[in-house]
């Protein structure tokens, strides 16, 4: 079955779809200690990079760099969610998928520090 909502289109489907962003990046603020911690380091880090000597494009690859963090870590907490809403029971693919998105995370995590590394030494 398909959701009533992908019916609609324009303005309206504009809204609520930035309504729904607005809710995800809430609960993911409420419930995820992870993404808190890298809301922080994010709200450090991109005024950071903005002061930096560094040029236009070194500066945006490091807010972006920082910014896939955050991304990387939504889709985690989302996966989690997921696979906690169908069941809580240790599974191996359960665990599979938490462990992949986890991976996921810490991959960009490195690319911040090989990012602002490789920008900041030239």
């Amino acid at each position: 079955m398909e959701s009533p909502h992908k019916g609609r289109t324009g303005l309206r489907r504009l809204w609520n779809a930035c309504r729904y962003s607005a809710a995800g990046l809430a609960a993911a603020y409420r419930h995820e200690d992870a993404f808190r911690q890298e809301a922080l380091a994010a709200a450090v880090l991109i005024p950071l990079a903005l002061f930096l000597p560094a040029s236009g494009v070194g500066r945006a690859l490091m807010v972006a760099s920082v910014l896939l963090v955050i991304i990387v870590e939504l889709l985690n907490s989302a996966i989690e969610a997921a696979v906690d809403r169908i069941s809580l029971e240790d599974h191996r693919l359960a665990k599979r998928a938490k462990d992949i998105g986890s991976a996921a995370v810490l991959i960009s995590l490195i690319n911040v520090a090989a990012v602002w590394t490789l920008v900041l030494s030239n």
